[in-house]
This record gives structure tokens, C-alpha cells and sequence, in this order.
């Protein structure tokens, strides 16, 4: 049995725990996410674990439920963004010629306007959703996601049994998934740890400006847009969204580094 590295573990225990904890927000949390329990920024104390927030509610309710919306919006965003990326950047390397020109100039100039500010203008003009938000950080971002997918399979594409796979006859769509896609997969998933902190950090940011998640629902970085004011007088809630973010990063970061030590030799493919 091969042996987890200490890193590997660290990342896995606390990626564990917040999706864990993401999952049961509902029956672990300790108070309703909008319940006023108390006085404002009330210290840690054993009805209140980590305080309470700006107006009186639970903070660590807060933070379950926030945990639970950040995360179900960056895995959702990334999925859609490898889903959508790796298969249009799949099919360019395969089609070539003008196709592959046509997309690659179009994600290029989607690419040159920065990501933030695309987003700030998209949702300013429309009803900020979940879906909404999810769709707009997914499709972004799928922008990276294609520029590699296809670099990876430029480089597949003309590799022997690929070769072997179109003088069989094989089609395009089996040449996509059962030739280039298995053996870009290391790449892909290092990528795919890094596409969902960026997610997580992007929809922060986004909360935090007001065009993310809506109050009264909660994300990390509304938590900290919320109670900002009270680090000017020693208030920490601010803070413990920040740690949880970067807990949640440096853990997926390590999970996806083991991950790629683990499959970096390229599969041959069927012959």
C-alpha cells in the first residue's frame, strides 16, 4: 500500500472537513443562518464558538453556512469550466485547421478583458443568482481551462497510438475520450485544484464588492465584507473567513499537487 505523504494528509483532513461540513450545514450548524442570538461582536464564548457577527448572529452558523454556499459555487463553476473547456479544447487540437483558429482567437479575446472586470459588468446588468453567478464564474473561467486542454492535446494528437486509433478509423469522438482524454488527465487535475481555489477566491471577491451571494444568505467573503468595520477595534470576525480561505487553498493546493505525483507518467493509449 503506498504511503500518503504527511502534506497530502494535512490537505486531505481539512478538505475533508469542510466539504464534510459544507454537506451537513443544516443538522451540525448551531443556530438558523439569519437567527439573532445576541448582542453585536460578541466574544468567543461556549454559546457563541467564534462570537457572533454585525448584528447579532451566530458567527460559526455563519461560517458552516457560508462554507456551504462558497463551496457549492466553486465546484459547480469548475466543473462547468473543465466540462466546457477540456472538450471544446480537445475538440480544436483534433479538428485543427480553421476551427481551431476560429476558437482559439475567440478565447484569446475573451482572455484579453480581465476576468474581474467582465464579471463586475455581466452581473451588474443582470439578477445576481446562484445560477446566474455560477454560470458566469464557469464559462470565464473556462477560457484557462481550454488554453491548456489544448496545448495538452496538440501535443497527444500526434502521438503513435492516436495515429494507430485514426487508421483503424476511429472517430473524432473516440479519439477525444478514449485516446486524449485519459492521458491528459494529469495535467488536467492539477489544474482542476487550482481552477477551484480560483473559484473560491473569485467568488469571495465578488461577494465582498456586493455582486456575489445576496444577504441574507452567507459565503466567506460576504462574512468578511459584513464585519470589516470591526477589525478597526481588535473585532477578529473578519478574520476567521480569511483563514478558512486560505485553509481551504493551501489543502486542495497539496490534495492536487499528491494527486499529479501520483499520475504523471503518460498513459499509452489503445492500440
Amino acid at each position: 500500500m503506498t504511503r500518503i505523504p504527511p502534506a497530502a494528509l494535512f490537505g486531505l483532513f481539512f478538505t475533508s472537513l469542510y466539504f464534510l461540513m459544507a454537506i451537513l450545514a443544516p443538522w451540525i450548524a448551531p443556530y438558523s443562518m439569519t437567527e439573532i442570538v445576541g448582542d453585536v461582536w460578541e466574544p468567543w464564548s461556549a454559546d457563541h464558538w467564534i462570537g457572533t457577527d454585525n448584528i447579532g448572529r451566530d458567527l460559526l452558523s455563519r461560517m458552516i453556512y457560508g462554507g456551504r454556499t462558497t463551496i457549492f459555487i466553486a465546484t459547480a463553476a469548475t466543473m462547468i469550466s473543465f466540462t466546457t473547456g477540456s472538450i471544446l479544447g480537445f475538440t480544436a487540437a483534433v479538428i485543427g485547421g480553421w476551427v481551431d483558429q476560429v476558437m482559439s482567437r475567440f478565447v484569446d479575446l475573451i482572455m484579453s478583458i480581465p476576468t474581474l472586470i467582465f464579471a463586475l459588468v455581466v452581473l451588474s446588468v443582470m439578477p445576481v443568482t446562484l445560477t446566474i453567478l455560477i454560470l458566469v464564474m464557469g464559462l470565464l473561467d473556462a477560457t484557462r481551462v481550454y488554453r491548456l486542454a489544448r496545448a495538452v492535446a496538440v501535443d497527444i494528437n500526434v502521438m503513435d497510438f492516436v495515429e494507430a486509433a485514426k487508421l483503424r478509423g476511429e472517430g473524432r469522438v473516440w479519439i477525444i475520450f478514449r485516446e486524449i482524454l485519459p492521458n491528459a488527465l494529469s495535467p488536467l487535475v492539477a489544474e482542476m485544484g487550482l481552477r477551484f481555489i480560483f473559484a473560491v477566491l473569485f467568488v469571495s471577491t465578488l461577494s465582498f464588492l456586493g455582486l456575489g451571494v445576496q444577504p441574507p444568505n452567507a459565503d466567506w467573503g460576504g462574512i468578511v465584507k459584513e464585519n470589516k468595520d470591526g477589525i478597526i477595534y481588535g473585532i477578529a470576525a473578519a478574520l476567521v473567513p480569511a483563514v478558512a480561505i486560505a485553509t481551504l487553498a493551501i489543502s486542495v493546493n497539496l490534495v492536487a499537487d499528491w494527486v499529479l505525483n501520483r499520475t504523471t507518467s503518460l498513459k499509452g493509449g489503445r492500440g
